[in-house]
């Protein structure tokens, strides 16, 4: 039957009923249930089409990639191997320069990128002289060390330049990036570590890291400084930098109890406040220039402030990775030979030195580079004084060990060493676990071919005992073995502190697959390493940098010991993704030359900060990452590259 002849038939039908129903004589009755839908009928003609909606972000099926390209390098002439000539950059568009922190020399360097291919070394600029000349407390009374860190904003850098000694007060100074002239100079707190605008370029921000002296004696309170230059960087007086302390979190202070458990805090020596052992490493401002974030590295926390009313909001701590988890393995010794990422009963404060900020979907987040930082301080001093004001050690390079908090697990629990205990639990299900190269069982999970050798944080995990001199003693017990840093990057949601994503073993899977057993954690300062560095920290992520390409967010991580760059796509920041490696690094050279000084065919060595460039600042119209490295001395430029594979 026809579609047409159904119809008709079941309007008859309809039609039938209904005088049936609907007769003189009898009531209407009660109207029966709803009958099935009838077949769905043609479509009708499409009609016009809509105005298109704004374009939404890319999806996990984009079809453009990022590409990284290496460009080359350059150095000042004068520097030397090894003695961080390159560390912090910063990009000028307006005269396409490079500002370079330089701690060699303790001076800026400046370098022409109007050809990324061909960069040449401009000058240096003497920030401690021009801060002298203009500050007539700092030429009497005290003297000035090496800079720290720069940063750009519409023309002006700032600079952040520590004292000698360092546990004084720095200052921030400011420079037209057009000629290097002087405008301004403000003190900030002890150790000023890192300068940053924010992105509305109304504040300058500092974080003052407050070390402490080699012999242990003075530590100085971290802090923040708050410059405002909204009126411009040549007219900020001293009125117009706010320090931002600690000192309410101290034992008794009136915000003890909002610092939790995993903020960690040593008690250095049973002496030191919180205030003076949070030190601040690093600063991220959102986007909207409302809030800054603060890397407490060495206590694996992460502060808040608000810029509004220049108050601390709240201080996170990040908590611990867990190695004993599949997708969190390591490789934990350099005295096996081999390449052995696997799960071990061991955990890791992320510790993060350089860390960014990004928002998604109306979502703040902190992405951070989990390096990981142990505490060593030596003084100059004689061998019999260092002994007898209770010194750890001594050497006649380094003077008098102060302090130490770092230890390897086989000294814990040998007898001739300390002779602690370890009780971890889960602990027995590793040993036995492998086998050796004879095919024999393993029975001891602290030989140094396996967990042995790592170097894990002294004062973590432990309790039984004091440790305030950083080091056990007989009859400690340790519940967890805690490590340096975690080996990746990670990203957490600003507003409620959760870790959304981290890299998990990527790191050292990646660089084992590209580099086998010529580079594998290979430490950044011999390319005859492989290994090397399997006992502490690994790779090393140091450096971290984000940018907005082709719709996409994209994360750039710095591996400061094995060295290269690996890539990340965090559009979705809870299902980040990697896209590149990339290492300019030549493991078949010598690092160094005969006579000690850098041979340039190794490549760069030991990246220490990464700057991106955008694509409207760019020289070349291509956006750009500029890389400071600390062991070669080399200012290195990479190209990116947005490819559509459709």
């Amino acid at each position: 039957m026809t579609l047409a002849r159904s119809l008709k038939f079941f309007m008859a039908a309809a039609l039938v009923f209904g005088l049936v129903a609907c007769g003189d004589d009898g009531d209407d009755g009660a109207p029966g249930p709803a009958g099935p839908a009838g077949p769905a009928g043609p479509t009708g003609s499409p009609g016009p089409q809509g105005p298109a909606g704004p374009a939404g972000p890319a999806g996990p099926g984009s079809t453009s990639a990022l590409a990284l390209r290496y460009l080359g390098n350059v150095r000042n002439p004068n520097a030397e191997f090894d003695a961080a000539a390159a560390e912090i950059v910063s990009f000028d568009p307006g005269t396409n320069q490079a500002f370079v922190v330089n701690a060699q020399s303790g001076l800026v360097d400046v370098f022409n990128v109007a050809s990324p291919m061909a960069p040449a070394f401009v000058s240096s600029i003497d920030v401690a002289q021009a801060v002298a000349d203009a500050r007539g407390e700092v030429a009497s009374t005290m003297a000035l060390g090496a800079v720290n860190s720069v940063d750009i904003f519409d023309g002006v850098f700032a600079a952040a330049i520590e004292a000698a000694p360092k546990q004084n007060n720095g200052y921030v100074a400011f420079f037209q990036t057009s000629d290097s002239s002087f405008l301004a100079a403000v003190p900030a707190g002890a150790l000023p570590d890192m300068v940053t605008f924010s992105p509305d370029g109304n504040w300058v921000l500092v974080a003052n890291e407050g070390e402490p002296s080699g012999d242990y004696q003075i530590d100085p309170e971290g802090s923040v400084t708050a410059i405002d230059v909204s009126g411009g960087a040549a007219s900020v007086m001293d009125s117009s930098a706010t320090t931002i302390g600690f000192t309410d979190f101290n034992v008794g202070g009136p915000r003890a109890g909002e610092l939790g458990d995993d903020v960690r805090i040593s008690n250095v020596m049973g002496v030191t406040t919180v205030a003076q052992d949070l030190e601040p490493e690093y600063i991220a401002v959102s986007a909207d220039s409302s809030r800054a974030f603060v890397a407490l590295q060495e206590n694996s926390a992460i502060a808040e402030i608000d810029l509004a009313s220049l108050s601390i909001t709240r201080i996170r701590g990040l908590g611990t990775k867990d190695h004993s988890l599949p997708g969190n393995e390591l490789d934990a010794s350099d005295d096996d030979d081999t390449i052995n990422i696997r799960t071990w009963p061991v955990k890791g404060l992320f510790m993060p030195d350089a860390i960014a900020s990004f928002d998604f979907a109306g979502t703040s987040y902190v992405v951070t580079a989990n390096e990981g930082d142990g505490r060593e301080y030596f003084y100059d001093t004689d061998e019999a004084t260092c002994l007898s004001n209770g010194g750890l050690d001594f050497d006649e390079d380094d003077g008098c060990l102060a302090y130490l908090d770092e230890i390897r697990i086989k000294d814990i629990v040998d007898p001739d060493e300390v002779g602690a205990s370890i009780e971890v639990d889960g602990l027995e299900q590793f040993p036995g676990a492998g086998v050796d190269t004879d095919g024999d069982m393993i029975d001891d999970i602290f030989e140094d071919d396996r967990l042995g050798r790592l170097t894990v944080i002294a004062t973590e995990g432990v309790s039984n005992c004091d440790v305030t001199d950083g080091q056990p003693e007989a009859g400690c017990v340790y519940e967890e073995l805690v490590a340096y840093g975690a080996r990746s990057f990670s990203i957490f949601n600003a507003d409620t502190g959760e870790r959304v994503f981290d890299s998990g073993s990527d790191f050292e899977r990646i660089t084992a697959d590209r580099l086998g057993s010529v580079g594998f954690n290979a430490s950044n300062d011999d390319n005859d390493d492989f290994d090397s560095r399997s006992d502490a920290k690994g790779p090393e992520p140091e450096a971290v940098t984000l940018a907005t390409l082709g719709g996409r967010h994209y994360a750039f991580v710095g591996l400061e010991r094995v060295g290269g760059i690996m890539v990340y796509d965090i559009t979705e920041p809870e299902a980040a993704r990697f896209v590149q490696y990339l290492n300019p690094r030549d493991f078949s050279e010598d690092a160094q030359n005969g006579d000690d000084s850098y041979n340039p065919a190794a490549g760069d060595l030991g990246p220490e900060d990464i700057e991106y460039v955008a694509a409207e600042n760019s020289p070349n119209g291509s956006p750009l990452l500029l890389v400071g490295n600390e062991i070669s001395g080399t200012l290195a430029i990479y190209q990116l590259e947005v490819i559509d594979t459709e």
